[in-house]
């Protein structure tokens, strides 16, 4: 056997969980691996981004939704401030707006938390190498999305990023900010940032503009 054969390459690990029975057992399977070792733990997502400041790990792994505001939203910022560092979503259901937010934010994996314990340390191991652990079809919808939005052939609507234009669809359906937040997984907060750049962006004052524009262009193309 070779000296590259019996080296192991620690991956620093960073659990993210409000539940600390669940980074219990997170930490326990991990840390049982010769090559991961958990360096740190966090119970909500300013915390997250701290200690993946402090700690620099190779790879978080990040549930979805956390008590103060969205793991979405705490994996764009620690890739904002570390692009090197991998983000390994985990979520209790499957949900197609989280999987989306999820690629937008920069996360490399999105893994149910059903998942064997066997697979989540495969899973670990792939995103420290690089790999992705997205499904191809699900990324190039998402791709499609970006380069072709819904509503692209109105150059006001054109403006808005996809996260934008999905606040702007559930604005039109009367949902609140907090309801939105709820919904896509953003803080309220959050969402109104988001409403003031869409109400910007469409040139309009209010919500109520902003749906009746969309409901007006909908409306143009028959739809």
């Amino acid at each position: 056997m070779s000296d590259d054969d019996t080296q192991q390459v620690e991956t620093r690990i960073l659990l993210v969980d409000d539940h600390e029975v669940v980074r219990q057992g997170l930490r326990a399977m991990l840390d049982a691996q010769p090559d991961l070792t958990v360096v740190a733990e966090a119970g909500n997502a300013d915390e997250a981004v701290r200690r993946a400041h402090t700690f620099s790990p190779q790879v978080v792994v990040l549930d979805v939704r956390l008590p103060d505001r969205s793991g979405v939203e705490a994996c764009r910022d620690i890739r904002d401030r570390d692009p090197d560092i991998a983000v390994l979503m985990l979520t209790s259901y499957s949900d197609d707006q989280a999987l989306f937010d999820s690629i937008m934010a920069g996360a490399s994996g999105f893994v149910l938390k059903q998942v064997r314990g066997g697979d989540l340390v495969d899973a670990v191991r792939r995103v420290a190498r690089g790999e992705s652990l997205l499904d191809p079809a699900v990324t190039a919808r998402v791709l499609e999305r970006v380069r072709n939005p819904r509503e692209s052939e109105d150059p006001r609507l054109a403006r808005l990023t996809p996260t934008e234009a999905r606040i702007l669809d559930l604005i039109a359906q009367g949902l609140t900010n907090r309801q939105i937040g709820e919904h896509i997984h953003l803080a309220e907060k959050t969402v109104k940032n988001y409403v003031s750049a869409i109400l910007r962006k469409l040139e309009v004052a209010r919500r109520a503009e902003a749906a009746a524009y969309l409901a007006e262009r909908r409306e143009e193309r028959g739809g």
